[in-house]
């Protein structure tokens, strides 16, 4: 089976710079992780999707460690992977987005090869990367804004979306960023789903009894108000002002970190993933 999904994508000219990378790898670039997954499925056809999966072999709820794994794979490859690479994940991807739409079973239409419901992903990953470098080094001016819209222009070609549909500049990401958000919107299906991620429900009950409700406050406190809207969950002005803090105290101490320390899990999964495509090995 064919598709237009399997032509090499046009992907942007990104330059590595030491300063683009230090400001992207960080291991508490993961804290914000979890409030994006959100935000990403918060549209019903891509919510009803994960839900629905039949393709088990990407299920976070039954393959936590491997979902974290690919995901941080697809991350490394798309900012600071080659070209051969970039193309070996891309038909991965594909291959197992096939599998993955609605049938007569299904309340929700979706189609994991729809260009838009894709777009909206990538999106929501850049949305993180932003997010992760205010958390750690301030406000992003319109410079650096644009540097790294066009790093991370292989979220989306990655996926099912053509490089004309990246937007170039703050002001047209801003644009559809507004207008998307109009489509967020969770059912009763989407919202337990999403709130038992917020809590770790899906790890063994030891592990979800202790991490759960401290995974479940950054969530929240990383979630923008639409999301934490539809997703239910209250927040306060005062628990707003201990996440301030909390955030600020833990990027001020990452600074402070060796970078070998500072990178980790992000460089064994990049060296892991290196590794995987020289040997003809999957990576999802």
């Amino acid at each position: 089976m064919t598709s237009e999904f399997d032509e090499p994508a046009e992907v942007p000219d990104t330059s590595i710079s030491p300063d683009i990378r230090r400001r992207l790898v960080s291991g508490l670039a993961l804290a914000p992780a979890g409030a994006n997954v959100i935000m990403q499925l918060s549209r019903l056809p891509i919510g009803h999707a994960i839900v629905e999966s039949k393709v088990d072999s990407g299920s976070l709820r039954h393959h936590p460690l491997k979902r974290t794994r690919t995901t941080l794979a697809f991350i490394m490859v798309a900012l600071f992977g080659t070209d051969d690479e970039r193309a070996v994940m891309r038909r991965e991807i594909n291959r197992q987005h096939r599998l993955v739409h609605s049938d007569h079973e299904s309340t929700v239409t979706y189609d994991a090869l729809d260009p838009e419901l894709q777009l909206w992903v990538a999106a929501c990953m850049f949305r993180g990367v932003i997010d992760t470098v205010t958390l750690l080094y301030g406000p992003v001016n319109d410079e650096g804004f644009v540097a790294l819209l066009r790093r991370c222009a292989p979220f989306a070609t990655m996926l099912q979306v053509s490089a004309s549909r990246w937007p170039t500049d703050r002001a047209s990401f801003e644009e559809y960023w507004a207008s998307a958000l109009l489509d967020v919107h969770m059912d009763d299906v989407t919202r337990t789903y999403l709130q038992g991620l917020a809590s770790l429900d899906f790890l063994p009950a030891p592990l979800a009894r202790f991490l759960g409700p401290s995974h479940r406050f950054l969530t929240v406190g990383f979630l923008p108000s639409p999301f934490r809207e539809e997703l239910g969950l209250p927040w306060s002005s005062r628990q707003q002002e201990r996440f301030e803090r909390l955030t600020a105290r833990a990027a001020a101490f990452n600074r402070q970190l060796p970078r070998v320390i500072r990178e980790f899990p992000w460089n064994i999964v990049e060296y892991d993933t290196h590794r995987r495509i020289a040997q003809g090995r999957t990576v999802l």
